[in-house]
């Protein structure tokens, strides 16, 4: 039994401290089990499919991520993660693309703002950070936050979009990048502008 328990941990590990149903089938465990260690005080169960270790915190992030493979961390929540908002995040920004259908992954997070897109510009920018708890992300990079906000300015809060924008411009900008990404959106003309102010 110690060795089996011994198999849940290294799944948690391997996974940002989260445990899915179909990894620890996959491992040779039956879903039994699980519900011995959650009875035993080990184990406890956050979604359906999904548990931590009983003592500890399941990071948010992660737990998104794993429920979705092409969820993307994207405006508000990817600045945050990239230091250009100081705003934690209390509802999470996440990009995927259009025509996926993620009505479970809403349904278990009711805190969750979705962006559609079109799934060739889905993939523009993606790359990986670490979560707050230590959790390796997807998120898009600086650049496509910045396109972004400037392109969807209008829904976008005044004070979040002053504070991206100034704070991107004062960090070391990658202005090609950005206006690689500007010319895939059709707004290199506004990011000149915004270069030649600031």
């Amino acid at each position: 039994m110690d060795s089996i328990w011994n198999e849940i941990q290294r799944i948690a590990n391997e996974n940002n401290g989260l445990i899915k149903t179909s990894a620890v089938e996959a491992a040779g465990i039956s879903r039994p089990m699980l519900r011995k260690y959650m009875e035993s005080g080990k184990l406890a169960q956050i979604r359906k499919g999904l548990y931590v270790l009983a003592d500890d915190l399941a990071d948010e992030f992660a737990m998104i991520q794993i429920q979705y493979d092409k969820v993307v961390f994207s405006y508000g929540t990817a600045l945050y993660l990239w230091g250009l908002s100081d705003r934690t995040p209390h509802t999470f920004d996440v990009t995927v693309p259009q025509g996926k259908n993620i009505s479970r992954l809403k349904r278990d997070n009711p805190n969750l703002r979705c962006h559609y897109v079109q799934p060739e510009i889905y993939e523009l920018g993606i790359t990986e950070t670490t979560s707050p708890q230590g959790a390796t992300v997807r998120l898009y990079d600086r650049e496509r936050c910045i396109c972004d906000l400037i392109r969807d300015k209008n829904q976008i809060d005044l004070q979040l979009y002053s504070q991206a924008i100034k704070d991107y411009f004062k960090s070391k900008p990658n202005n090609r990048k950005l206006l690689k990404y500007g010319k895939v959106f059709g707004i290199e003309d506004k990011i000149r502008t915004y270069m030649e102010v600031l």
